[in-house]
């Protein structure tokens, strides 16, 4: 049986329940943050939930995921605009990553599917 992976969301304006469809889609299991500014809290969630992934959404796609990044050390790249570029960032092995309002099925079935890749 494959590992379940888990992903953490935190959005600035406390959404991101489309990507988080996606993740689930693919077999993975999302947790969403609530409220506004989660983002900032990407890096507390995922230590609490052991997290493999975090995705931080913010205008301008980098505070919650270098917050995380400064805060716990994990391997982050950021300002992402696309899909393609959250797969290959996830295949690089970077533990968090951090887009531009991107709240889409796509985006969390593709890096599910990238994250069990690689």
């Amino acid at each position: 049986m494959e590992k379940q992976i888990t992903i953490v969301i935190g959005h600035r304006l406390g959404k991101g329940q489309k990507v988080a469809t996606g993740i689930e889609k693919a077999g993975g299991k999302a947790i969403v943050i609530e409220g506004m500014a989660a983002d900032m809290k990407l890096g507390d969630v995922m230590q609490e939930h052991q997290a493999d992934l975090g995705i931080s959404f913010c205008g301008s796609g980098g505070a919650g995921a270098l917050m995380a990044a400064n805060k716990y050390g994990y391997k982050v790249k950021h300002h992402l605009r696309s899909v393609e570029a959250g797969v290959t960032a996830v295949k690089e092995g970077y533990e968090v990553v951090g887009f531009g309002f991107m709240d889409i099925e796509e985006l969390g079935e593709a890096l599910v599917k990238a994250y069990l890749a690689r």
